[in-house]
């Protein structure tokens, strides 16, 4: 019975960490949806939700949820998000049909935060699950990276790299593995891996959000209709701008703590503990996940 009880209750906690790291991005769709509901109003949809969007970033603020970098990381990428709309709007790959005062060139100012919750969900991840790293070259992945996101833009005057760009962030971090804590035990799996799972959970939210009209594809002008499942691959792609971004901000913060400094989002990682083999392997304690590692390669 124990044999079966440990598992499940490990299910749990990892269920309740990764709620926790998901309730920015939930109280925003879940605010995209109400809106959807709401009886008419003096102010645009769009609008309002831009206003719940900072209120509600204001809050994770103050209760806590991230620290001052965690804040101005998300607003980085909310603004590298808003940049990705301009382009993909003017190129006609999805629309917002709506009208709305705090639109620019048919994106609605709001749109960033779809980007900003992926990093808050990344930032509070790498916190709640202290989160660390064996085998990661950090110069190569951030230039892959970065051709990831240059593509998203080029392929629509150029041959898209995306499957040559995917092959090759897959040799960069064929090393490298994520470590990671739930409960009393350490766990570790592939970074490739961890691309591909939170790139899936992304399209599924995506599905949830055009469906309550945060966005529209062509496709469903008409009526809704499921994403493509290749954006399941483009998120899967994609989500390494964002980890790259919050590598450079968590290891910066590490540093402040090892000089000596305070830094309440710094997380403290065991370095006993209960060991466990799943689908993930386990980390024993001598293998280096409990902390950063310092790799001789460069980063992408």
């Amino acid at each position: 019975m124990c044999k079966i009880l440990g598992p499940i209750r490990q299910l749990i906690r990892f269920t309740v960490l990764q709620a926790r790291c998901c309730a920015f991005a939930v109280a925003l769709l879940g605010g995209i949806a109400l809106s959807r509901v709401l009886p008419d109003l003096p102010i645009a949809r769009y609008d309002l939700v831009l206003v719940y969007g900072v209120l509600l970033t204001f809050v994770a603020r103050r209760v806590g949820w991230e620290s001052g970098r965690d804040t101005l990381l998300i607003a980085v990428c909310h603004v590298i998000g808003l940049l990705f709309e301009l382009v993909k709007v003017h190129l006609g790959s999805w629309s917002y049909p709506e009208d709305a005062v705090t639109k620019i060139a048919g994106v609605p100012l709001y749109g960033g935060f779809m980007y900003a919750a992926v990093a808050g969900y990344v930032c509070r991840a790498w916190d709640l699950f202290q989160l660390r790293f064996t085998g990661y070259l950090a110069t190569a992945t951030t230039v892959v990276a970065a051709a990831v996101y240059l593509n998203f833009f080029t392929h629509h005057w150029l041959p898209d790299a995306r499957w040559l760009l995917a092959a090759v962030m897959l040799a960069v971090t064929a090393r490298a593995s994520v470590g990671f804590t739930v409960g009393e035990r350490r766990y570790r799996m592939p970074l490739a891996l961890s691309f591909v799972l939170i790139g899936f959970f992304l399209w599924v939210a995506e599905n949830v959000a055009t469906y309550v009209g945060a966005w529209s594809y062509p496709d469903q002008m008409g009526g809704w209709q499921p994403v493509a499942l290749s954006k399941f691959g483009a998120w899967a792609l994609l989500i390494s701008v964002t980890f790259v971004l919050t590598e450079r901000v968590k290891s910066a913060e590490r540093r402040t703590v090892s000089e000596g400094r305070p830094s309440r989002t710094s997380a403290t990682v065991p370095d006993g503990g209960k060991q466990d083999v799943g689908r993930c392997l386990a980390v024993g304690p001598g293998e280096g996940m409990d902390r950063p590692a310092r790799s001789p390669a460069k980063r992408s």
